[in-house]
């Protein structure tokens, strides 16, 4: 464990994931602004405030804000959403990582450290009836998701088949609105 960090924080990875291509937006999220902030600030906020190490995944040419965390360099091919999430896991060497989208303003904290604690090796968010492979719990399973991008299995379909435990919205009520900890900002209107 860094010696930086408390005795009681999970060694974990929080990476927040921002190697997307942001075409909905007309632009790329992570610097699009949401009450005076970048969107991407407000997931590595929550990551911080859950106590992990904060890093952000992202192509070589991401635009990003200047942030005050560790940078990594997803490969440029395939564009596919898991792969930030593979990349996390090499970056990780062995620790689990706790991913959320950059696109994800209303996670919290106290739900990201929740899902670090965890000692399944797959966590899964689920609300309104939509899996979140992008709000999960990742853990020894860096091969499966490497055939999984290389095969361009959809990321639903890749996560559902790594048998997760899947956290519904009963489980997600003890944190806030499920709807709203899941909700993506994926276009102007948002």
């Amino acid at each position: 464990m860094d010696a930086a960090r408390s005795e009681g924080e999970p060694d974990c990875l929080g990476a927040v994931l921002a190697g997307g291509a942001g075409s909905r937006m007309g632009e790329p999220k992570a610097v699009v602004e949401l009450g005076g902030r970048p969107l991407i600030a407000y997931a590595v906020a929550a990551v911080i405030g859950a106590g992990l190490e904060p890093a952000v995944i992202a192509k070589a040419d991401s635009v990003l804000p200047e942030l005050d965390c560790r940078l990594i360099e997803e490969p440029a091919e395939p564009r596919h959403p898991l792969l930030g999430v593979l990349s996390a896991l090499e970056a990780a060497e062995g620790r689990p990582v706790v991913a959320v989208a950059c696109d994800m303003p209303f996670v919290p904290p106290d739900l990201l450290a929740w899902l670090a604690w965890l000692d399944d090796p797959v966590v899964i968010c689920e609300a309104e009836g939509r899996i979140q492979p992008l709000l999960a719990r990742y853990a020894g399973v860096a091969a499966e998701l490497n055939a999984a991008v290389a095969a361009e299995e959809a990321s639903r379909d890749a996560a559902l088949a790594l048998d997760p435990r899947v956290v519904g919205e009963d489980e997600l009520r003890r944190f806030g609105d499920p709807a709203r900890i899941c909700f993506n900002v994926n276009d102007r209107a948002d």
